[in-house]
Order: C-alpha cells, then structure tokens, then sequence
C-alpha cells in the first residue's frame, strides 16, 4: 500500500488551501431599459423590467 512518505505539515497545508474560501463577485448586468445594475436572471429592481417586459410596478416616489 502506498503512503506518503512525509507529514504535510500544518503551514503547508493551510497555504494550499488559502484561496479556496475566496469568493467570486456575483453576475452584475446593466439593465437596458433604466442603466442600473442588477443580479443577471432576476428582474430589475428599479424598474421592474425582465426580459424586456415589465413583470411588476415599482414606485418612483415610494423609494425616495
């Protein structure tokens, strides 16, 4: 049976694994309709276009 002829010291091993907790930004797109970023595949908060369609109504004076 094959095994390692070392031990994998503690520091070693932590290095190697640094870079995997690491996060990627999320998908961000410009809406085409209004110019604001948003979560690509979700509709657009502030104007409450999808696809080119507007899925819900969002009020302008609600936010400010």
């Amino acid at each position: 049976m094959i095994a390692p002829k070392r031990k994998i010291s503690k520091q070693r091993k932590h290095k190697r694994r640094s870079s995997v907790w690491k996060l990627d930004m999320p998908g961000m797109v410009k809406c085409p309709n209004c110019g604001e970023f948003y979560l690509s595949h979700r509709v657009c908060k502030s104007c409450g276009f999808y696809n080119g369609k507007q899925v819900i109504k969002v009020n302008k004076e609600a936010e400010a």
